[in-house]
């Protein structure tokens, strides 16, 4: 067992010679050359982008704001080259696009000639962006292309902050200049608007009115109607009247005097009848007494009959009653013919007027009076329909309208609540508020604080890989003499592995001090970053041996260093993952180096977590399977064939 672990035959050709000696330091110190130089060279290339040569090229021609000349590509020249983020060179454009051309400047910037234009443009009604134009030429660098981009995202951020700044001071000057008429103007909408609420409570009303005067209408309409239809009936009863009757005034007259006259007469004879019975009642009276008195029985039945036949002739005379009925009709007769008698009288004025044609004529005035009216009642109750529809649509429309108007006034007054009223200093911050609305704040955990930091666990790895192939060229995987003296296949294994190993810890302590002390890299767990790349070492040189031991050291050299490429394209040591083509996103759950770069990762810059525990037994894991194949291999090598005799492939 200790023979193992002691340096063996293989190792002893390296003590003696200038050169073997020579070989075996340049051995020890080669991933200095993949690990160290690499991280010093690149150790913060995104630090130095100020030292990048720029071509910044001002095409502005300026404009003219209010009568003031406004040149702000002038003013963004200047401001850019005092950042000092690029080695900006001002050039004219042929000289600018020439130096691009040929290497002198890595990228230009251009300002176009409407530059301020645009700029100036935001307080016109046809605003636009401002233009800066990156030109860039990847045959002449094509990281610089990547570091221009990322740089030209700063240089638009302070540009954007510098010339917003300049935009919005144009623009609120304009607004402040039209503050006072936007105020006047909120006061007008405010009084349109309390015009238009009186307007509308107005048009409400008389709305409601007029339909109250339309039903009104409607009403007086129908009774006029029914008016002028009895007032034209008995206009023509009337007129019939006037036409049919033949008969005069004077005529009429006549008959009254006739009448009178013929009354008094019959008065007279009434009075004489009256005269005459009462004489005869009054003889036979007497007759009846002086037969009654007499004693003959047929007088006094003739005095009985008679006095039957008085009774009859009594009851026979003109009452009382009748009397008195010509008596009324005799005064009434007379009051007639004393108003016909009076020419005064009002019989007499209207005959006159009758003869006279003034009552047709007034009749006439009247029928056509009441035609008229029953027209314009019409035309008042279809008017007033009309009348209120239309108010009843003016109604509408001011309750819209009022609406609005309300609206209006409340956005105008919210619109004049949202004016600035600022000092300067709230102005101007405003203006950077609205010039950069965004400002970025950027926080990284387990931040890499340089290039160098970011990459080492990649270039490390690397670096130890390409160590212990190189050792491996110079040591033999499995040696033949200790197999043919019938050592144990293991034994024979870490005769070869021991020697190498140490190679490699040699390899490992030199790297990370010089990495640690010379580069200036301070991992977060130093301890830890030395120990993981030990353990990288062990499983390194077990990897190779293992390959060399089963496939023979031509073809195992020539896999070792196919099975290199395939680790760092599919480990994630540069490029995430995922931007990767689909078969290395596969291979990457595989790779070895996937781990190792995981591990150094969390041990360099912080941030452990289970995955530097994966890491560890992956490691340790595969170290072990190595081992274990290699051991298997030397055992199978124990028997000789023509090919190992007689390599077909020697390197």
């Amino acid at each position: 067992m200790i023979a193992a672990f002691a340096p063996g035959s293989d190792f002893k050709r390296y003590y003696r010679g200038r050169m073997p000696r020579l070989a075996l330091i340049v051995i020890i110190l080669m991933p200095l050359m993949y690990g160290a130089l690499y991280l010093w060279a690149f150790y913060n290339p995104f630090g130095h982008v100020d030292k990048i040569p720029v071509a910044i090229i001002n095409l502005d021609q300026g404009t003219t704001v209010k009568g003031e000349k406004l040149e702000v590509g002038t003013q963004v020249v200047k401001g850019l080259i005092e950042s000092k983020q690029l080695d900006l060179h001002e050039t004219s454009e042929k000289a600018g696009v020439d130096g691009l051309a040929h290497g002198k400047y890595y990228f230009t910037i251009t300002l176009p000639k409407d530059f301020s234009a645009s700029v100036a443009s935001a307080a016109t009604d046809d605003p636009r962006s401002a233009g800066l134009q990156f030109t860039y030429n990847d045959s002449n660098n094509y990281l610089s292309t990547v570091i221009g981009q990322d740089a030209a995202e700063q240089v638009i951020n302070t540009v954007s902050a510098e010339v917003g700044q300049q935009m919005f001071e144009n623009v609120l000057q304009g607004v402040k200049g039209a503050i006072p008429k936007i105020k006047a103007a909120v006061a007008s909408v405010d009084e349109l608007n309390s015009g238009m609420q009186t307007a509308n409570s107005g048009a409400q009303e008389l709305a409601s009115n007029l339909v109250t005067a339309k039903e009104g209408s409607a009403q007086l309409s129908s009774a006029i109607d029914e008016l002028d239809d009895k007032v034209q009936s008995a206009i023509g009863k009337v007129n019939t009247a006037v036409a049919t009757s033949g008969i005069s005034s004077d005529e009429i007259r006549q008959i009254v005097a006739r009448i009178d006259a013929n009354t008094n007469a019959i008065a007279g004879a009434l009075d004489r009848v009256a005269s005459a019975q009462a004489s005869a009642q009054s003889q036979l009276q007497g007759i009846i007494d002086e037969l009654a008195s007499s004693d003959d029985p047929a007088e006094q039945a003739l005095a009985t009959r008679l006095s039957s036949v008085q009774e009859s002739f009594t009851k026979a005379q003109l009452s009382q009653e009748v009397s008195g009925l010509f008596d009324a009709i005799h005064s009434d007769v007379d009051r007639l013919a004393t108003e016909f008698n009076n020419p005064q009288s009002r019989v007499n004025v209207v005959l006159r007027a009758v003869e006279g044609g003034a009552v047709q004529r007034d009749l006439a005035t009247a029928s056509s009076d009441s035609s008229q009216l029953r027209s314009g009642a019409d035309t008042l109750s279809s008017g007033l329909v009309q009348l209120s529809d239309g108010a009843n649509q003016l109604a509408s429309g001011t309750t819209q309208l009022a609406g609005g108007t309300d609206e209006l006034a409340g956005a105008a007054g919210l619109g004049l609540k949202l004016l600035p009223t600022w000092n300067d200093s709230q102005q101007g911050n405003f203006i950077k508020a609205l010039a950069q609305p965004v400002e970025l704040h950027e926080k990284t955990n387990n931040e890499a604080k340089t290039f160098a930091y970011g990459f080492a666990p990649f270039f490390l790895g690397l670096a130890l890989f390409v160590g212990g192939i190189i050792a491996w060229m110079l040591f033999t995987p499995i040696q033949s003499r200790p197999l043919a003296r019938g050592l144990g296949s293991f034994r024979v294994v870490l005769a070869s592995y021991a020697p190498t190993v140490f190679v490699g810890f040699l390899q490992a302590t030199i790297l990370f001090l010089v990495v640690r002390f010379a580069i200036g890299i301070k991992p977060e767990y130093e301890w830890g970053t030395y120990g993981f790349m030990v353990l990288m070492v062990f499983m390194f040189m077990a990897m190779i041996q293992m390959f060399n031991a089963l496939l023979g050291p031509a073809v195992g050299r020539v896999l070792t260093l196919a099975f290199l490429m395939i680790q760092l394209t599919s480990a994630g040591g540069i490029y995430p993952v995922p931007t990767t083509s689909v078969p290395f996103q596969y291979i990457n759950w595989i790779d070895p180096m996937t781990y190792t770069n995981n591990a150094l990762r969390q041990l360099i810059l912080g941030g452990v977590d289970y995955r530097l525990g994966v890491a560890i037994a992956v490691t340790a894991g595969l170290t072990v399977i190595f081992i274990a194949a290699s051991t298997w291999a030397a055992r199978r090598n124990r028997q000789y064939t023509m090919d190992r005799l007689y390599p077909p492939v020697e390197v």
